[in-house]
């Protein structure tokens, strides 16, 4: 059956051992980023699944695209729901709120995005509401059966003529059985006003990473916070374009409150309220010590509208716009509000992607004619210690500026590309931004009319991602860093997979995948230095890189096996490392070649470490197995 999942040409079994040395010097400084995240609005990764909001549609925005509507809510008892764009909304980012009007018990109940995770946790919440009304509400989470999981009530401030915030927290004594909870909102509709209220903004959180007000899922965060990332790349790819030039992400609309955030459509098929914005990316960036790079609109929409040259100059002007609001100080104009919102001291921003993908929907000629040019003079002019990257290398890089190259395949033909990036110099550095085994082999590589993509990233995919992160290691003076894309999926609403996270309501269900496994031990292992190799066998089925962490002055062998009949001797050697020193082997292996990491499963990567000792000559003895990935270092 190995037909099935291995095209490449089959190996003989392995007698001696393949034998590798390693220099002491003659290699290159790496560029330090390594192994990163990306961002991307597709799959509810932030919506619904990294930005920790519980409440779905909480403020009713829409777009001509997604209209406004009443998803994920409806009536308690026989309470009637409509939307109203009011003369006096409570903004004018959110014009339209929902009338709820009834006798009695009157209110309205959420769904949440397919689900409400309840256990015994504060959760925090609001409401804004309008209207004459001096009795309480009562904000609960129920169970599918209706029963009460927490409740609490809250005194009413509202008023005739005006908008009034009410705040609320709610603590459950036990754990839900499931996720199939909801919430509501309820009032009695006979003390109220022409017996209605006008509701806006309602809103719901758990505990956040940090305990951030306006936070992100705890246990998305603790499974990136695990594997390491060192950069963030955001705010995604398509969704950066938008499906229009008057669609693109709008990076002063993503910041400051709530009520002043339009939200907008995404490429992917749903409305997105934007709390995740601008100053959450980077504060994400904080929370777990990564590098951003940050993208910027770059004049081409995904309906192939591009800017005319001659109207360029706006867009190039918004960019530097952002970067001062991130990087200027308090006494520029953009940094003052970035104080103003916040956040006083500026953040450091070394690396701006001009664009994303600008070789598709026709935008190539124009990218390589005149927009990338006008970014990347403007930008350099401005913030010379400013890397810029192009959002493809289909083009004449100019200067210093660098390139992003996206590679969606399947495991044979990652494996052809080991040797890519060994003519590539640090004059032009790559990103490798979006990286993944996406589809099984099929002798002919992937088809994009042919969306029915891997639901999960699988062992033998891992794997071939490997050997060709491994050839990027092995040449990481021109390589910035690589991140696997896209990064996150809920299961109940997606568009693409596999990802390297996949999710649910079920915060307990969460699925690390195998090619998580995979960048979180080359992330965990990194080399500040490569070193030169010497071997009697070419790469194949073993693929490895070497260098040398200088921070910890530790040797590290990097490799994976791909399509070997049988185990694999290794004979490693570091030239000024003799007899006796210790090393630290670890070995992935899993059951399959298809065996993957699904939600609610259990983790089926084999994560075995051992140490060992070099012989008399230095030499590190040890086997390989068929689909495994290693790495050693030195004590």
């Amino acid at each position: 059956m190995l037909h099935k999942y291995l095209l490449l040409p089959l190996l003989a079994s392995y007698g001696a051992a393949v034998t590798i040395s390693v220099a002491k010097s003659g290699g290159n400084a790496t560029s330090g980023l390594q192994y990163g995240a990306m961002e991307e609005e597709i799959n509810h990764c932030g919506e619904g699944g990294l930005y920790a909001e519980l409440i779905r549609n909480r403020a009713f925005q829409g777009s001509p695209k997604f209209p406004s509507s009443l998803d994920a809510w409806s009536g308690v008892g026989d309470s009637s729901l409509s939307l109203k764009n009011l003369t006096d909304p409570l903004s004018t980012a959110l014009p339209t709120s929902i009338n709820v009007k009834g006798t009695g018990t009157t209110g309205l109940t959420n769904a949440g995005f397919w689900g409400i995770d309840v256990r015994p946790q504060k959760y925090t919440g609001s409401f804004y509401v309008k209207g004459s009304y001096s009795g309480s509400f009562t904000a609960s989470l129920l169970s599918s059966s209706g029963e009460v999981l927490a409740t609490t009530k809250i005194a009413s401030k509202s008023v005739a003529d005006d908008w009034v915030q009410h705040d609320f927290v709610l603590t459950p004594k036990a754990k839900a059985s499931d996720t199939k909870n909801t919430f509501s909102l309820t009032f009695d509709g006979s003390s109220a006003s022409n017996g209605s209220l006008d509701f806006n903004l309602i809103s719901l959180f758990p505990p956040t990473w940090n305990d951030r007000p306006n936070g992100m899922r705890k246990d998305l965060m603790q499974a990136m916070a695990d594997m390491g990332p060192k950069f963030l790349r955001f705010p995604g790819g398509n969704n950066l374009e938008g499906d229009s030039i008057d669609g693109r992400w709008k990076w002063n609309e993503t910041i400051g409150p709530l009520t002043d955030r339009p939200g907008r459509a995404t490429t992917w098929q749903y409305q997105e309220t934007l709390g995740l914005g601008l100053v959450e990316y980077m504060e994400w960036c904080d929370d777990l010590g990564m590098e951003p790079i940050l993208a910027v609109w770059a004049g081409l929409a995904l309906n192939g509208e591009v800017v005319p040259e001659a109207d360029l100059d706006f867009y190039v002007q918004d960019a530097l716009n952002e970067i001062e609001f991130l990087t200027g100080s308090v006494d520029t104009e953009y940094g003052a509000l970035r104080a103003k919102v916040g956040h006083p001291e500026p953040w450091t921003i070394r690396y701006v992607e001009v664009g994303n993908e600008d070789m598709l929907s026709s935008g190539l000629a124009s990218y390589e004619s005149y927009r990338f040019s006008a970014f990347y003079e403007a930008i350099t002019a401005k913030y010379p210690d400013i890397q810029v990257l192009a959002s493809t290398i289909d083009i004449t890089i100019p200067g210093n500026a660098g390139g992003d190259y996206h590679l969606y395949d399947v495991p044979d033909n990652f494996v052809s590309k080991f040797h890519m990036f060994d003519s590539y110099t640090s004059e032009h550095p790559i990103l490798l931004g979006e990286i993944a085994v996406t589809e099984s082999n099929n002798g002919v590589g992937i088809d994009w009319s042919n969306t029915h993509f891997g639901l999960y990233p699988w062992w033998i995919g891992s794997i071939a991602e490997a050997v060709f992160l491994l050839g990027a290691e092995r040449n990481a003076d021109a390589i910035i860093g690589t991140t696997y894309a896209p990064f996150l999926m809920n299961l109940d609403s997606y568009q693409w997979s596999p990802t390297i996270l996949s999710f649910n309501s079920d915060p307990d269900q969460t699925a690390r995948s195998t090619s998580w496994h995979l960048y979180t031990l080359f992330n965990h292992n990194l080399m500040t230095n490569t070193l030169p190799s010497t071997s009697s066998d070419d790469f194949g089925p073993l693929y490895y890189a070497t260098g040398l962490n200088s921070k910890t002055n530790s040797h590290i062998f990097k490799a994976a096996v791909y399509n070997s009949t049988s185990d694999v001797p290794v004979s490693l050697t570091f030239e000024g490392v003799g007899r006796g020193t210790k090393a630290d082997l670890t070995i992935l292996t899993a059951p399959d070649p298809f065996s993957v990491n699904e939600v609610g499963g259990t983790n089926i990567v084999n994560s075995k470490t051992t140490q060992i000792k070099a012989g008399k000559k230095g030499e590190f003895s040890f086997k390989l197995p068929n689909l495994s990935i290693a790495v050693l270092t030195t004590s």
